[in-house]
């Protein structure tokens, strides 16, 4: 069962939500940037996040599984949320360029499936980011945030989730090395500095990007009869010899060139 809307805005509105809201969200922003011109999609609870989009992005949509519920956003702004069925988003196919999926996989039923239709809403060209609580960190154990509930990630569980729904992890970084404690709070960014230097495992999020798979379909070929015709030769009559010409100069072309001795490829100069 999912965490209801109304827990994940409590938490985010308070101090250690904040920390989570602003270290996550700058993983985000170095990624896509202002994603200038181009449609977006939160999946889950990714609102948080999507304000840096909404500036200059074409479009934003918050999609909130009907497991959790969903809430009005922007506040006093034009709803651009909306309740969805997880495996079957009402949006049509290659639709948007940039995917966040954030408290999407964790507590998802089928994970698998969420990223296939995330797959088909992708466009050829897009990218999605996945966040989730990572198995080594410890906030994957602290139930009083919405990280320590469902089942964590570790980097190769993720990777091969994502290459069964055609999608090929493209990179991925860590964040959130601070202790899901209040009196941390203060000390956030430290952790964060420190904490990717000297103990990057325990990071409290895994984010990974994909990009979609695309395969082209060629077409079988059937086959067809050849039809041959052999040539009729008359026969020769009795007691005569078959006349045969006198064996001239045959001239042989060549048709490809000898290769030169060594290999085939130069391998690449090292810059």
């Amino acid at each position: 069962m999912r965490r209801d809307v109304l827990d994940l805005r409590a938490f985010y509105a308070a101090p250690l939500g904040r920390v989570a809201r602003e270290m996550l969200g700058r993983k985000v922003a170095e990624a896509w940037g202002d994603a200038n011109g181009l449609d977006v999609l939160g999946l889950g609870y990714a609102t948080p996040f999507l304000d840096e989009c909404r500036a200059k992005a074409r479009r934003v949509v918050a999609a909130m599984p009907a497991t959790q519920g969903v809430e009005v956003w922007p506040v006093g702004e034009r709803n651009q949320a909306a309740l969805v069925e997880e495996t079957a988003l009402p949006f049509p196919n290659a639709m948007f360029d940039r995917i966040l999926a954030v408290h999407a996989l964790e507590e998802a039923d089928d994970p698998s499936a969420v990223l296939r239709e995330l797959w088909r809403v992708m466009a050829p060209s897009g990218r999605l980011i996945v966040a989730v609580a990572s198995r080594d960190g410890v906030w994957a154990r602290a139930e009083g945030t919405p990280f320590g509930h469902g089942r964590p990630f570790s980097r190769s569980q993720l990777e091969n989730l994502l290459r069964e729904a055609d999608l090929e992890p493209a990179g991925w970084t860590r964040a959130l090395y601070a202790p899901p404690a209040g009196f941390t709070v203060g000390w956030a960014e430290g952790f964060e500095q420190v904490g990717a230097r000297l103990w990057p495992r325990f990071a409290g999020l895994i984010l990974m990007e994909a990009v979609k798979q695309t395969f082209a379909v060629k077409p079988r070929g059937t086959r067809a009869r050849a039809r041959v015709f052999a040539p009729v030769m008359p026969p020769v009559p009795a007691g005569v010899a078959p006349v045969r010409k006198a064996p001239g100069t045959v001239r042989t072309g060549i048709l490809l060139e000898a290769v030169a001795p060594g290999p085939s490829l130069e391998s690449p100069t090292k810059p």
